[in-house]
């Protein structure tokens, strides 16, 4: 798999990581959250830096969605003022 997200601010369904990202400052030391549950935005990216794929991490944590960490994605390009992320994973991908 090789997922390439440049900063656009919506999804193809129109959601946003707004809708998404939550930040409570009795939660997780205020980190940046998925909907309110305790799975940080920083886990979510070190699951996907440490080559784990989206469906295991999915399967992992069935509360997820795949849009979870997509806004996941979102949100840290847009705090870190890239506007892009390159996620490239190799585990599992065709012999071209």
């Amino acid at each position: 798999m090789v997922l390439i997200w440049c900063g656009k601010k919506t999804y193809h369904n129109g959601m946003n990581y707004q809708d998404i990202i939550t930040i409570e400052p009795g939660k997780r030391g205020g980190k940046p959250c998925i909907r309110g549950m305790r799975i940080r935005v920083m886990d979510i990216l070190a699951m996907l830096a440490q080559g784990v794929s989206e469906a295991e991490i999915l399967q992992d944590s069935p509360d997820l969605e795949a849009e979870d960490i997509r806004a996941s994605l979102q949100y840290t390009a847009q705090r870190t003022g890239s506007g892009c992320i390159n996620v490239v994973q190799t585990r599992n991908m065709p012999n071209t």
